[in-house]
């Protein structure tokens, strides 16, 4: 086994939900574990009210590990997965759709400096508009991936996938 992935689904989604299912088998054919946990009892409380729930769910998943997990999140998951790893050790971060704010939360969005971290997200995003996360990205000189799509970024699959292929390929050779 290479490590353990915890992957997050978006606001009003699924465990099951497409981007999550594709990473989640593509991590697993490479010999890593995954999680998905569901977060669609929190989403009931509303955007801003799930934050908090979302981010207890997520840390008690981490901790309750041997060793910190790579998180991949969309959406909504994306950005309780940045929070949580203020607080948690994680390996590292893959985050797809980032909202920069979610409208009513106190806290931006925001993750611990030295994470390895990639950024992925749609120039035609129209849920979290990209000015958010590539001003976040630039303050910290993370590494962004803009492609020609939308939010939810179906048509951009193999992109993703590349690039999570090459940043597990990283971390193998890390550990």
């Amino acid at each position: 086994m290479r490590g353990q992935i915890i992957l997050s689904h978006g606001s009003d989604s699924s465990p099951d939900a497409t981007k999550i299912s594709a990473l989640a088998a593509v991590a697993e054919s490479l010999g890593w574990r995954t999680q998905r946990p569901d977060y669609r009892a929190d989403d009931t409380r509303g955007l801003a009210g799930s934050v908090a729930s979302r981010i207890a769910r997520l840390r008690a998943t981490i901790e309750s590990l041997g060793s910190p997990p790579l998180l991949v999140g969309s959406s909504m998951g994306a950005f309780v997965s940045g929070l949580a790893s203020v607080d948690a050790p994680v390996a590292g971060l893959l985050l797809l759709a980032t909202p920069s704010e979610i409208p009513g939360y106190a806290r931006s969005f925001d993750l611990r400096p030295g994470v390895p971290t990639m950024l992925i997200h749609g120039w035609r995003d129209e849920v979290c508009p990209l000015a958010g996360v590539q001003a976040f990205a630039a303050r910290r000189r993370l590494p962004l991936l803009v492609l020609d799509d939308n939010h939810r970024l179906t048509d951009s699959m193999e992109a993703i996938t590349v690039q999570f292929r090459w940043m597990l390929a990283q971390m193998a050779v890390a550990a």
